[in-house]
């Protein structure tokens, strides 16, 4: 079968801004952006790091260190593994995969899909303010858009802009294939990146592993969109429940408590599996629902990944850096 061609777009002139997503990114800014600056203080470099690299110091090597940092000269004249440390500059280039299939567009209270663009806008503002790039990849039931990596207030209004004024995804009979997503990202980013992987993670199988393959090659952090009712049914008497991306109907009694605890039990079984799957990968994972308030959970994400940095280094001791994020 044919692949027909991603959209490749051009440069996005401000002026050319639709205000919608002109609309949402100054709600953005005054109620999440305004509050992440205060809490993102000095936290910024352990977030997003970029590539270029000047070295700073030798340390001994220690569990979960990359042995591509190993010093060999060191290490042979002290006959113990040495690493080399860098600090690392603030010019990055960060990547959003973005999964727009129509499992997506689920939500009880708000849509998957909301949670998804607010986020994005979000994080794209943060990085390109600073002089970073940020580009895209949009799949609806393909990889049908492709907005290169730029700076500036007018690649976050693009950005927004494809994502709110898209075309229902077409159902396929085999669902969402995130593994395509993946392995299109492996032949269009090339140099190493910040990868965001925005999803539901509801898929085909078979993405494990062209996603360790990107985790391989870029510093992956997988955003995983869920709505609480996906995880437990309340009892609402009978439904018909419709699989978004397929348009496969059932009829069920939520009443019925056997069928409460066997939907909730494959729930938790695929929250293992999914985690699992993502650990395995070394990919670092952000769970948001979307009852979540957006900019608490990316304080603390950054808050804990902060502070597993500086254990790593030596820098806290292993009580202290185990303790959860206020």
């Amino acid at each position: 079968m044919s692949r027909s061609r991603p959209e490749t777009l051009p440069v996005a002139a401000a002026a050319r801004a639709p205000g919608r997503a002109e609309a949402l990114l100054h709600r953005l800014d005054w109620t999440v952006l305004r509050r992440l600056d205060g809490a993102l203080q000095g936290d910024y470099r352990s977030l997003v790091r970029g590539t270029g690299l000047d070295l700073a110091d030798l340390r001994e090597y220690q569990h979960h260190d990359d042995p591509r940092h190993i010093d060999w000269n060191v290490t042979a004249r002290l006959q113990v593994p040495h690493v080399r440390q860098y600090t690392e500059d603030r010019d990055l280039t960060a990547w959003f995969l973005l999964d727009l299939s129509a499992s997506v567009g689920f939500g009880s209270n708000r849509s998957k899909l909301d949670v998804a663009v607010e986020l994005t806008g979000v994080l794209t503002r943060l990085l390109t303010r600073r002089g970073n790039r940020a580009g895209a990849l949009l799949y609806g039931d393909q990889v049908d858009t492709v907005l290169p990596a730029r700076s500036g207030r007018a690649q976050v209004l693009e950005l927004l802009h494809r994502m709110l004024n898209r075309p229902p995804p077409v159902r396929r009979p085999e669902g969402t294939r995130l593994a395509v997503l993946f392995e299109r990202t492996l032949e269009v980013v090339r140099r190493r990146s910040l990868v965001f992987v925005v999803s539901d993670f509801i898929s085909a199988p078979g993405w494990d592993a062209p996603l360790a393959r990107l985790a391989a090659r870029h510093e992956v952090i997988a955003v995983r969109l869920y709505d609480p009712l996906e995880m437990d049914l309340p009892e609402l008497g009978v439904l018909v429940m419709q699989d978004p991306e397929t348009g496969e109907q059932l009829v069920v009694d939520t009443q019925a408590r056997g069928f409460r605890h066997r939907f909730a039990s494959a729930a938790r079984r695929r929250e293992a599996a999914l985690r699992e799957t993502l650990a395995r990968a070394g990919v670092d994972a952000i769970e948001l629902t979307t009852d979540d308030d957006l900019a608490a959970e990316l304080a603390r994400f950054v808050r804990l990944r902060k502070r597993r940095a500086q254990l790593a280094a030596g820098g806290l001791p292993a009580a202290r850096a185990a303790t959860p994020a206020p």
